[in-house]
């Protein structure tokens, strides 16, 4: 009895904490730079990481296991003197599945529109009401309130708003600051910073962070009960309601960020024998059009 009343709370406070600071690892790739100073870029790396792990971004005190794994991975490939470098950045991060080990996916995102600027052992010091004037924070801070967006919202319905709201407000400050990737509409293409977080806190894209609290937490979370077939019929039904955007899809950043993050877990969830008499059809027809290069995926489900 007391071992189970220890899983409750346990279960009970990560599900009111939301998990919302980030346990990060951080990779600075300089290699294509050939001869530079590889030592600067190490200690920029290790800098990202203290930074990203010891700075309160919720104001709460979480223990380890209850921060949200995640991963920046840097690579620059020019140097334009003066301490200036541009490359491109991933993010990656994940969430736990109850009654499992598994971790699923919460966002998986290339930016290749990252320039900044860096002097070896600066202080990063990251002030939300103001750009910092080389972009290096202020990209980071982005993306860590983003993913703190997206895993809050996979816990309770727009529960990443705060979160995004923060994101949206970095993206404001950086505006006309003559670093690309800020753009909030089409001038730097459809997938910008600025786009993303402008769909994410727009209310048309509502629908689709509804879905996505319900995939997790009335889906996945029950997927690995001994009967799978009422939490399949959950996810499939949150999925099929992605037709709202059929009209829209190729310039839903946000949208097709959730299929290229999820496309393995999707194909997955439904590559086998036990869907519980669902008929994948719709599904399938659904996600050739809306993700025509997973179709070798799309194509296997029967």
């Amino acid at each position: 009895m007391k071992k189970l009343i220890s899983l409750f709370l346990l279960l009970f406070i990560y599900n009111t904490s939301f998990s919302q600071e980030l346990l990060c690892t951080v990779q600075v790739n300089a290699q294509q730079l050939g001869g530079s100073n590889q030592q600067v870029f190490k200690t920029l790396e290790k800098s990202l990481k203290d930074f990203i792990n010891n700075t309160s971004w919720t104001g709460k005190k979480l223990q380890n296991f209850e921060k949200i794994k995640s991963n920046f991975a840097i690579v620059i490939s020019k140097s334009e003197g003066n301490n200036k470098y541009s490359g491109n950045i991933v993010i990656q991060a994940v969430r736990p599945v109850y009654s499992s080990n598994y971790e699923s996916p919460l966002i998986n995102l290339q930016d290749t529109k990252f320039a900044f600027e860096y002097v070896e052992n600066e202080n990063l010091i990251f002030n939300e009401r103001q750009f910092s004037g080389k972009n290096l924070i202020d990209v980071i801070s982005f993306y860590v309130y983003l993913v703190l967006g997206y895993d809050a919202d996979s816990f309770q319905s727009m529960g990443g708003t705060p979160w995004f709201a923060k994101a949206q407000q970095i993206g404001q400050n950086a505006q006309n600051r003559g670093y690309e990737g800020w753009a909030q509409i089409g001038s730097e293409g459809p997938r910008t910073r600025g786009v993303l977080i402008n769909q994410l806190t727009s209310p048309n894209l509502s629908q689709l962070r509804s879905i996505f609290y319900t995939y997790h937490r009335a889906g996945l979370d029950n997927l690995f009960n001994q009967d799978q077939t009422q939490p399949k019929k959950v996810i499939y039904d949150a999925l099929l309601q992605m037709k709202t955007y059929e009209n829209s899809f190729q310039q839903n950043y946000a949208l097709n960020l959730f299929i290229e993050t999820k496309n393995d877990e999707i194909f997955n969830i439904f590559n086998s024998n036990n869907n519980g008499g669902i008929v994948l059809n719709d599904l399938k027809q659904m996600m050739m059009v809306f993700a025509p290069k997973f179709n070798d995926k799309w194509d296997k489900w029967k």
